[in-house]
């Protein structure tokens, strides 16, 4: 009895294994395709024509037009200081004053010496006077045999040795007044301006590194100036882009400051050299600046238009795979329900849109469940196939 309870359970149960293999059967071959493979579920989208544009954003940091610090030629103390961060100063105007006393006494000691040199040459032109007039008497006493040649020798040499002291006493001058204008030179320098040579136009300043009081040597800086009526923007371009940057194309600007305006530029300098370590060439993008909303130092982002080519034939990027070592798209038969690989060339690529060159492509393309597709394989679209696409080709 219970031999037979045993076979009674073992048949149940393979009965039961059976019944589920046979309805697994029958859902993969309803699942199937006409064909007998199984179908791929797939959504598909139209080929279109659109205007595509070869766009590349670049990163890159702002910088002034111009720069350059203002410091002081002579060393001194800062006795006044008349500028700070964020004033606008004229070519020429006034930035700061030493204590230029010493530099005014040293300048009234060389009057002082070139006074002294005047009235030296004076009595040199008063001694080589009468030495001339004594070696012409001599010469004319020595014509007439009263003067002997010693004294005719005498009055010569007194002549040359008067002549000699004069041309000193100039040459002294010459040195004192050189001297004065030196004097006057560092003097000046007390006074410290700011000044350049490109341009007329106000400029700004942009830091201040002492305070009034400071003991400075030469050349140490007080302010920077900045020129912000146009800045740079400074990127760095790779190897593949190098060759498509021309100096005058037109560069789109943007930085996180002012995310809802664009700003336009052009690139101005292009290195001519990639740096080694990098392999990235400096691309400079100048952009006017005439409301002065863009300062040095701000992060931004640039795109330069490399290329536009409109009426292009675009399909979703979604929709390139790789078969076989070849690129190409599932051309959807919306007909037969069928995906066909189509191999092509890919041209600008411009966002989630792709340029195909070759070949002509109409009708629609697979952009989801491609990766599952192989040439002629079965499709399902969800909901149906599209009622006005037709079935997609490729014409050569």
């Amino acid at each position: 009895m219970k031999k037979v309870l045993v076979i009674v359970v073992v048949v149940a149960i393979l009965a039961l294994l059976g019944w589920r293999i046979y309805r697994k059967v029958t859902q993969v071959k309803n699942a199937n395709g006409p064909g007998g493979t199984r179908a791929v579920a797939v959504t598909v989208e139209p080929v279109r024509t659109a205007t595509i544009r070869n766009v590349a954003e670049f990163t890159g940091t702002l910088l002034p037009r111009s720069q350059f610090v203002v410091a002081p030629k002579v060393a001194g103390r800062l006795e006044k200081l008349l500028v700070n961060i964020g004033d606008s100063v004229k070519n020429g105007d006034l930035v700061a004053v030493l204590d230029s006393e010493e530099y005014a006494q040293q300048v009234a000691q060389a009057r002082a010496e070139l006074e002294v040199s005047k009235a030296n040459l004076a009595d040199c032109q008063s001694t080589l006077d009468v030495a001339g007039r004594q070696f012409q008497r001599a010469k004319d006493l020595r014509e007439q045999k009263v003067a002997s040649e010693a004294e005719l020798d005498e009055a010569q040499a007194n002549y040359r040795a008067a002549e000699a002291k004069h041309q000193v006493a100039e040459a002294q001058i010459r040195q004192k007044d050189a001297a004065l204008k030196t004097a006057e030179v560092r003097f000046s320098y007390t006074s410290i301006r700011a000044a350049w040579e490109d341009g007329t136009g106000p400029r700004r300043i942009a830091e201040r590194f002492v305070d009034e009081g400071a003991m400075l040597k030469a050349n140490d800086p007080i302010v920077s100036v900045v020129d912000l009526s146009s800045v740079t923007a400074v990127v760095y371009v790779i190897e593949r882009d190098f060759p498509q940057i021309r100096v005058g194309q037109e560069a789109t600007v943007m930085t996180d400051a002012y995310a809802d305006r664009q700003f336009t530029g052009k690139v101005v300098r292009l290195a001519p050299v990639l740096k080694e370590e990098s392999r990235q060439a400096r691309v400079e993008i100048e952009i006017p600046n005439r409301d002065g909303l863009l300062a040095p130092g701000m992060f931004v982002r640039a795109r330069i238009q490399f290329a536009e080519h409109p009426g292009a034939t675009v399909v979703p990027v979604s929709a390139l795979v790789r078969r076989n070592g070849n690129q190409g798209v599932f051309l959807a038969d919306t007909e037969a329900m069928r995906g066909h690989f189509v191999a092509v060339r890919v041209g600008i690529v411009d966002g989630n849109l792709a340029e195909v060159l070759e070949p002509k492509l109409e009708g629609t393309v697979v952009t989801l469940g491609q990766h599952l597709l192989e040439d002629g394989a079965a499709i399902v679209l969800p909901g149906g196939p599209p009622g006005s696409s037709g079935a997609g080709r490729a014409r050569p």
